[in-house]
């Protein structure tokens, strides 16, 4: 098969990596700036492998359309997946993803905005611009000795665990599949939600998610937080419901949050808007408390993780290519099951 690849959502840096990395594989690759959608899914007539990212809409009709375009492959150059509907890609597209481009960038980027966010940082930046060198209202707190809550122990949040160690603290850690035999290694404690939420300095999300982890941060969890406790999110915007964080912020309950994501995000991360009035109140409202740091999705963004990304993303598209057995593959069993679960049968492909 001569395969030919319709990348969507393209930016200068993507083109730039997987440029330069698919000299090793020589792909046939067509680069369009627009998100995948209904309206630019017909760009996708003549590739049998299409490229998408987190924003890309990935629903049962644009993938029918693309089937009847002859698209054999998504190729996901993320780790997320929760924008597909798998259960319509079964048994016509295969869907493949990058599950893990750099661990340390996104565990990095949520002890920065941990750091940020306690000395205060993006407030000192500015004042010392306008000469001012006042100390008050830039009161933070030691990290040695507090506690942070960690909620999803995959590879981003070991990274982050490990990270957090160095600087004294005590880690509480909660997982669906506990890793005991690392928390003995490093120095943490596994708990249950109700014990993190309760005794944690700092929460960190750094979980998948699911119908189990949608909304887990909501009115209810958040009433069962210390007073003045930080949220750090570097997972999914959907973890949070927003309007309950900012009644939490306004009332004092939760003392900063640090937001890498957001719940509908996908209309304003990745793109210039500044030349246009936001619309969405609820994101609007966020950037309006300077104990709140909201960056662009951008927790991924290294060298080093793009350089992955384009590797394993043309990785995978090889793999389908030769009809080899395709690690990274995804679909609606894996989704629900595990890849284990899907391939106990040993089978090459999940269907």
């Amino acid at each position: 098969m001569s395969i030919k690849i319709a990348f969507f959502d393209s930016k200068p840096y993507d083109k730039e990596s997987f440029e330069r990395i698919n000299k090793s594989f020589g792909f046939e690759i067509k680069y369009f700036k627009y998100h995948l959608s209904d309206e630019s899914v017909l760009l996708a007539q003549g590739y049998n492998v299409v490229c998408a990212f987190v924003n890309d809409i990935i629903s049962a009709d644009i993938i029918n359309k693309l089937y009847s375009y002859g698209v054999k492959l998504i190729a996901l150059r993320s780790a997320g997946y929760n924008h597909v509907d798998f259960k319509a890609a079964m048994n016509k597209i295969h869907i493949v993803r990058v599950p893990a481009y750099s661990p340390h960038a996104i565990a990095e980027h949520a002890v920065a905005l941990m750091l940020t966010l306690n000395r205060k940082i993006h407030r000192a930046y500015y004042r010392t611009r306008d000469a001012n060198f006042a100390l008050q209202g830039l009161l933070g707190f030691d990290f040695n000795g507090k506690t942070a809550g960690v909620i999803g122990t995959g590879k981003i949040g070991k990274v982050l665990i490990k990270i957090l160690k160095g600087f004294d603290m005590e880690v509480l850690a909660y997982d669906l599949f506990p890793d005991q035999n690392y928390a003995n290694e490093i120095g943490f404690k596994y708990t249950d939600l109700n014990t993190l939420f309760s005794l944690s300095d700092i929460i960190s999300l750094n979980c998948p998610l699911t119908k189990e982890t949608e909304y887990l941060i909501n009115e209810k969890t958040i009433a069962n937080m210390k007073d003045g406790v930080m949220i750090i999110n570097t997972g999914r915007g959907k973890l949070i419901k927003t309007a309950d964080l900012i009644e939490a912020i306004k009332s004092e309950k939760v003392g900063a949050a640090g937001l890498d994501v957001y719940e509908e995000e996908s209309e304003y991360f990745f793109e210039d808007r500044s030349d246009e009035v936001i619309m969405d109140d609820v994101l609007a409202r966020l950037l309006t408390f300077n104990n709140v740091i909201v960056t662009s999705h951008q927790g991924f963004f290294t060298r080093e993780a793009l350089a992955n990304i384009a590797e394993t993303t043309l990785q995978n598209i090889q793999d389908f290519e030769k009809g080899d057995y395709m690690p990274n593959e995804i679909c609606y069993q894996c989704s629900q099951m595990g890849k284990e679960a899907c391939l106990k049968n040993e089978k090459k492909r999940c269907f």
